[in-house]
């Protein structure tokens, strides 16, 4: 799988995508979005939530400081992204930590057409009903094949499904893609996950007919970026700074030379 013409695309279209997101890293996922080469735009207000997703070429939602205000805004956004035909990433953030985040994530699910569900191995395994819990926003146990889970939750709901990890899982359109980029210090700097979201929205928005393909693209590059950028860190701070420099810089020599994107079957 090539993956720079997809980062090309990006760079080449300039997406609007607009987000319904996280309030502690709101400012991280706009950054990540703006240094790939996109426009980011937050409106939680469910008087124009729908408006501006009318404009937006595509649509990232994230439950991580959920109300139910928020939500709302959400349905309005989505349904307005399912109008216009745009893809909508959904981030069952704490998935399996609450019960009313539990909740509230199938209400957005089954309330529009969702394009691409992400999260970690117990978000995602709570979402396809599995009984585990997650850790806050942190991942839990999960004993069931990961890949399996993300298959038959991508066959439930019709959209591509992402399990973040070590190795990142990608299922869709009966394809799975195995992403095996990254560094471990991704998991000492709040907000990564976050910003993986924005980040396959804007791929997504760039190139919305193979959402798959796009989806482990994004997440190619940005840990491609991630592996560059704490080589020249030696801590947390130094590497979100690093992080999005190398993002900005990303080149196609680096990003075919580095990629670990493998079709599985």
């Amino acid at each position: 799988m090539h993956i720079y013409p997809f980062l090309q695309a990006v760079r080449d279209k300039h997406p609007l995508i607009h987000h319904i997101t996280n309030w502690v890293t709101i400012f991280d996922c706009a950054q990540v979005v703006k240094s790939f080469g996109a426009s980011p735009v937050m409106a939680h207000a469910p008087e124009e939530a729908g408006a501006m997703t009318a404009i937006a070429s595509a649509l990232a939602l994230n439950i991580g400081t959920l109300t139910t205000e928020v939500v709302e805004s959400m349905k309005l956004a989505a349904a307005a992204a399912n109008h216009k035909g745009i893809p909508v990433v959904f981030d069952v953030c704490g998935a399996g930590a609450t019960a009313y985040r539990d909740q509230k994530s199938l209400e957005i699910l089954d309330a529009a057409k969702i394009a691409v569900i992400k999260g970690n191995s117990s978000e995602i395994a709570r979402i396809a009903g599995l009984e585990v819990e997650t850790k806050g926003v942190d991942a839990g146990q999960v004993s069931a094949d990961l890949r399996e889970i993300a298959r038959s939750l991508s066959g439930k709901r019709g959209c591509t499904v992402v399990i973040t990890g070590a190795e990142d899982i990608v299922a869709g359109d009966g394809k799975l893609f195995l992403v095996r980029n990254g560094h471990p210090m991704m998991a000492n700097l709040v907000g990564t996950g976050c910003m993986a979201t924005s980040v396959i929205g804007t791929f997504a928005g760039a190139t919305p007919a193979r959402i798959p393909e796009a989806a482990a693209a994004g997440l190619a590059c940005f840990e491609i970026a991630a592996e560059l950028a704490v080589q020249k860190s030696d801590g947390p701070a130094a590497f979100k700074q690093q992080l999005f420099d190398c993002v900005f810089r990303l080149d196609e020599r680096q990003v075919e030379a580095l990629q670990r994107v493998a079709a599985a079957e």
